[in-house]
């Protein structure tokens, strides 16, 4: 029992710093000044912040020298993301906390897409990482807001 709450909390623990459907939501519906001090409490650090242009990258080293990068664009009300990262835990944690709000899933060629209800579009490509190692694949997680999903001021 006592080996199962150990394993349990180490993997909650683990992934408390990717991003899930929760986050998804959070970030899309809030400004770019929130989703600043939402990453940098789940201990993302903010690489470019470009006011004029509204970008944002954060960027997280994670164990087994895997990493994750989030791009965060502005775009009048809508946020536009993209999640690159090595970390096969960051894409099974997307497709599974997204799984139950999927209205549609399918592929256009090597893009897996995902189509959530009442909130974005997911467009996933998987390709081999360079230098070639067959235990690691590169992730690009292209996230669309939906029509009447907007930020809050």
């Amino acid at each position: 029992m006592g080996i199962l709450f150990t394993c349990t909390t180490c993997l909650c623990f683990g992934q408390k710093n990717l991003i899930s459907y929760e986050d998804l939501k959070y970030l899309l519906h809030n400004n770019l000044q929130e989703d600043d001090n939402f990453l940098a409490a789940k201990g993302y650090k903010a690489e470019i912040k470009n006011d004029k242009t509204k970008t944002r990258e954060y960027n997280m080293q994670l164990q087994g020298n895997t990493h994750v990068t989030l791009t965060i664009r502005a775009d009048g009300k809508k946020q536009y993301m993209e999640i690159e990262t090595d970390d096969v835990t960051q894409y099974n944690l997307i497709n599974n906390s997204i799984s139950q709000y999927l209205n549609k899933e399918g592929s256009i060629g090597d893009v897996q897409t995902y189509w959530v209800k009442n909130l974005c579009n997911i467009y996933i490509t998987v390709t081999d990482t360079k230098p070639y190692n067959p235990l690691k694949k590169d992730y690009v997680m292209q996230i669309v807001p939906d029509k009447h999903v907007t930020t809050y001021d």
